[in-house]
């Protein structure tokens, strides 16, 4: 049965668009197996295998460890002794009834696994081609995207991606990223940042039929239009069901109630805290140019613009 990746960069839309995949009712929703924090990953029981890097590279040189635990991973086979053998509070032990009941419910039903994981966006080749997942990398607006990243407070270490050597070899253009290294300038590394994973995106995309670039403003401003036509590449059923599922949760109030709290833009969604909540995708969209102040966001315009 052909899995599903949804990726592209964190804060790009992966959640949101993966939780409207999963409307369906045909996908097993996996919440990013290459994270390496705890949670959602460092779970052996959803992957059991060790997550080295943000941003892990995968390709045929190195898949040894990874090929076997990914392929048990689509198949919703749960490794409940290798979730044991590592992590054992309460909290991960309702995490383990949560993931493997799924996982065996979605397996004997016939459902497919749809990992949402942003930190498989370079290895996204290798998930299409090894692992014939239908994959979907989301595309952001630069000042939105870095607008995001500036709210939560976060930045970006290049040598994450610089110390594999096989993923730069693969993608040579990440070298320009080396100067960066140490920088203070968190706009100028997250414009990088993301103008490196549009460079990768498309190569990615040309080399590999079973990827599809999809651009995350377009989803918002018609999401039913924009939906139909990814469920459409990843072999969903678009239902009655399935298109009043996501009418209703594109066009949330917002702060509409969430199944758990959140902060930061974060929501909880049972056991796997997930970047979605329900939203109206328009006004979120017009909002999130107003994140920067003028000055900001032009600077931003000029650095994604600027030749290499």
């Amino acid at each position: 049965m052909t899995p599903v990746l949804v990726t592209g960069l964190p804060r790009s839309g992966t959640s949101w668009t993966g939780r409207m995949l999963a409307a369906s009712g045909e996908l097993v929703y996996v919440n990013e197996p290459l994270n390496p924090e705890h949670p959602p990953g460092r779970s052996p029981g959803v992957l059991d295998a060790v997550v080295g890097h943000r941003f892990q590279y995968i390709c045929p040189d190195n898949e040894r460890a990874w090929l076997p635990a990914f392929a048990r991973t689509v198949a919703l086979r749960y490794g409940f002794r290798a979730e044991l053998r590592r992590n054992r509070s309460p909290y991960d032990l309702a995490r383990m009834v949560r993931y493997g009941t799924a996982f065996t419910l979605g397996r004997l039903g016939g459902r497919r696994a749809l990992l949402d994981d942003p930190f498989a966006l370079f290895s996204a080749g290798w998930f299409a081609d090894r692992l014939g997942c239908r994959v979907i990398v989301l595309l952001r607006d630069p000042v939105a995207f870095v607008g995001s990243w500036q709210r939560l407070g976060w930045t970006v270490y290049f040598h994450e991606l610089l110390e594999q050597p096989l993923l730069v070899r693969d993608q040579p253009h990440l070298e320009a990223l080396r100067p960066l290294i140490g920088s203070q300038d968190r706009v100028a590394k997250a414009v990088a940042l993301w103008r490196a994973a549009g460079i990768t995106a498309a190569d990615l995309a040309d080399r590999h039929p079973g990827i599809m670039l999809a651009r995350y403003e377009d989803l918002a401003r018609d999401p039913l239009t924009g939906f139909r036509r990814l469920y459409e590449w990843a072999g969903l059923t678009w239902s009655a069901r399935a298109e009043e599922r996501v009418r209703r949760a594109c066009t949330a109030r917002a702060g509409a109630a969430t199944s758990g709290t959140g902060s930061g833009g974060f929501a909880w969604s049972g056991l796997s805290r997930t970047a979605y909540r329900p939203m109206d995708s328009r006004r979120a969209l017009a909002e999130a140019g107003a994140r920067l102040s003028p000055e900001e966001a032009l600077r931003v315009r000029e650095l994604a613009s600027a030749k290499r």
